[in-house]
């Protein structure tokens, strides 16, 4: 597996999850240095957004995430990056949420885990870098 340049993007961030036929909220995508993802399915349309940004009428919510991103862009042709963090990260006992755009992967850790998860990484041999 080629080792990796990661980021660790300053800030927490929240997951939300909404109903299904909530209104994709605006709000989150005005331009900016945040992070925002949404994913709609028929079964709910989930948010990944700044922690303090949540938009309203979530069913449920989690913040305290920090976020990862994998320096890109990356070539669509690379396989097993998400399969090599998340085994390097599960070997170490640490969960991740993960998502990809069209540049890069990025993963979700708890913020307590943090610390773990970059000590863990950087054992691995990728190259992390703090804010």
């Amino acid at each position: 597996m080629k080792r990796l340049a990661i980021d660790v993007r300053p800030g927490e961030y929240a997951v939300v999850r909404l109903p299904a036929d909530a209104p994709v909220p605006a709000e989150l995508f005005e331009p900016g240095e945040a992070f925002v993802s949404v994913t709609r399915t028929p079964e709910e349309l989930s948010v990944i957004c700044p922690a303090g940004r949540e938009p309203g009428g979530s069913t449920a919510a989690e913040d305290g995430w920090r976020l990862l991103s994998v320096r890109g862009p990356l070539e669509f042709t690379l396989t097993g990056i998400i399969a090599a963090l998340a085994s390097e990260l599960a070997a170490a006992g640490v969960a991740l949420f993960s998502m990809s755009t069209f540049d890069t992967d990025h993963i979700l850790v708890r913020g307590a885990d943090l610390e773990h998860a970059v000590k863990a990484l950087r054992e691995s041999g990728h190259e992390v870098a703090l804010p």
